[in-house]
């Protein structure tokens, strides 16, 4: 047998070095693995890229459909301000006394001079009586000088008489005329006692009236401010007394009281058209109109007050109610005064030769077509498409198909 191993090579001694593979087996690991983690890691950051990019729901900003009204687009400045009365009176008694009837409370509707408390009056009652008799005295005082006044003319005549015959002395014709004159002054008294006690009466009768309290208008009972067994004087200056009875006012001359800002003051004119709408009203607009500017500033805001009434009232205003008015340009209809359904103009795209909007339902969208109204400067008026309250879809992307999920984006 051929043998080509070099002369004097021993194969006893040949070995695997299987040692030497298992430690070089380690450093290729070590080699591989950073590999493999960066690897990952590319994965890891190319799904987050994915999902915030192209996987993810897209981020929309949002509208909620709302009744809206035309006359916006017309108004040129908006003003606060509150309901008052411009007639209001804080009713009391010049007489002082203490309350025995009240007959109204908060919200009694009162007509002019109609009685609505009385303070006890048996003092001044007694007064009038005495008032009264003094009066019947003097009256019969009158007739008494009346009488005597006669019977002295009566003598005086007869002895005029005697003395153009010569039966009595000049001297009785100058007594009897003493007599007369005496008698004419009594009657001239007896009548001046009669006036002091008539007027002595008309003073305790007012006395007596003034201790009845009357309504000075026909209006509304605002506040009660005492109540019975309370004294009432007429500057309530004493310890536990109680000036005003009630507060009323007259319901017909409600109007706004609303500042107007100084720079703005020349945009306001007497008898321009408003628009007033109530906190407590939300769904009511009320038309008034400018009905004075009070000539004064109010240095502390920079403001000048200006009163507005209302063209109709309405059971419904109350004094006190906040208010918001709205300075328009032109006088407005009845139409542009009312309520339409109304969304933002941005949020109604075109898409296939018509317009739509996108509706927010849960989590995605749904193309509704829509059909378009008036302007009302940032709104615009729908005529038809979603009902009010429903949100929809601002500045919709070409990309946004209906049935999409979308995100709402954080306000």
């Amino acid at each position: 047998m051929f043998d080509d191993r070099p002369p004097g090579t021993d194969l006893t001694k040949l070995r695997i070095a299987r040692g030497v593979q298992q430690r070089t087996s380690p450093l290729r690991w070590r080699r591989v693995l950073p590999l493999a983690l960066g690897a990952v890691a590319l994965a890891v950051v190319a799904w987050v890229a994915y999902r915030m990019t192209l996987g993810a729901p897209p981020e929309v900003e949002t509208a909620t459909v709302a009744m809206a009204y035309p006359y916006q687009a017309d108004t040129m400045l908006n003003a606060t301000g509150y309901v008052v009365a411009q007639r209001k009176a804080s009713v009391a008694s010049k007489a002082t006394g203490r309350l025995e009837w009240l007959g109204v409370a908060e919200g009694s509707r009162v007509k002019k001079g109609e009685v609505i408390a009385r303070l006890e009056s048996q003092d001044v009652a007694a007064a009038r009586a005495q008032a009264a008799a003094n009066v019947t005295v003097a009256r019969a005082n009158v007739q008494q000088a009346l009488a005597e006044e006669e019977d002295a003319n009566r003598q005086l005549g007869r002895t005029k008489e005697l003395v153009a015959q010569n039966f009595v002395a000049q001297a009785a014709y100058d007594t009897a005329l003493a007599r007369y004159d005496k008698a004419r002054a009594g009657v001239n008294s007896a009548r001046a006692a009669e006036a002091a006690a008539a007027a002595n009466l008309q003073a305790a009768a007012v006395a007596v009236e003034q201790t009845v309290i009357r309504a000075p208008f026909d209006g509304v009972v605002l506040t009660k401010n005492a109540n019975i067994g309370d004294t009432i004087t007429p500057f309530s200056q004493a310890l536990d007394t109680k000036g005003a009875v009630v507060t009323m006012a007259d319901m017909s001359t409600l109007e706004v009281e609303a500042d107007v800002s100084e720079s703005n003051l020349q945009k306001v004119k007497v008898g321009q058209s408003c628009i007033i709408e109530l906190d407590a009203v939300p769904d009511a607009r009320f038309q008034g109109s400018v009905n004075r500017v009070v000539p004064t500033v109010d240095r502390a805001k920079a403001t000048v007050m200006t009163k507005i009434s209302f063209r109709e009232l309405d059971p419904r205003i109350l004094p006190d109610m906040s208010a918001r008015v709205a300075f328009v340009t032109r006088e407005l209809t009845e139409d542009e005064r009312a309520p339409h359904l109304a969304v933002r103009a941005t949020a109604v795209a075109r898409n296939d030769a018509e317009q739509v909007v996108y509706v927010i339902r849960g989590d995605k969208v749904a193309r509704v077509p829509v059909q378009t109204g008036r302007s009302m400067g940032e709104l615009v008026e729908l005529l038809r498409g979603p009902a009010a309250g429903e949100k929809v879809v601002v500045n919709p992307s070409p990309k946004l198909r209906d049935g999409m999920t979308v995100r709402l984006a954080k306000k």
